[in-house]
Parts: structure tokens; sequence; C-alpha cells
């Protein structure tokens, strides 16, 4: 790892929020969108690194990249949607269970 690479790592570190990621690497965005998917982008974020950076030392354009994507992914779109999180993706179909099939 060269010095910046190290710099860039230990920068990442540092960051908490969504905001913080999408500050840090110099993203615009609405407010709005962020406050209610922060945790939606900040999951799909670390799900596209996952599956496109494993193994490569880490890179400020392409960790950028799928920043953007990630945060993109929610402009015109909805947490239900995206289906980021397991309890989206297991409700789909579901749309009432009754109450007697939960009594026995």
């Amino acid at each position: 790892m060269t010095c910046e690479t190290d710099s860039f790592a230990d920068d990442l570190t540092e960051l908490a929020s969504a905001e913080d990621f999408l500050d840090y690497f110099g993203i615009a965005y609405d407010a709005r969108i962020v406050q209610v998917n922060r945790l939606h982008i900040l999951q799909r974020y670390h799900d596209y690194l996952a599956a496109q950076e494993a193994g490569k030392p880490p890179q400020y354009a392409a960790y950028r990249a799928w920043l953007l994507r990630a945060y993109e992914d929610f402009v015109d779109s909805s947490a239900h949607q995206e289906k980021v999180f397991a309890v989206f993706r297991r409700a789909e179909g579901i749309a009432f269970v009754p109450l007697s099939s939960l009594t026995g």
C-alpha cells in the first residue's frame, strides 16, 4: 500500500454517517432523501463495494462512484422498491395475514 492509500483508508475509518461519506466524496445530495434512506444508502454502498472492490486496495474514484450510484438508487425510488434489507424482500407479495391463521 502506498502512503496515499493508507491515508485514504484512515480517512474512511473516521466517517460515521451517510452525510459524512457524501460530504467526504464531494457528492451533492438532497438532505431529505438522505434523512429517509440513510441506512439503505449505506447498505447499498457496502453491497456495491463488496461485490466490485473485494480484495482491491481502496481507491477514491471507485469508492466515490459506488457511493454516488448507491445514493442515486434512492433519488427516484424508495427503500421499499429497492429492497436493500431482507425484511423488504421477505415481505414481497404478503399483503395480509389473518389473525385466525395465528391462533390454532
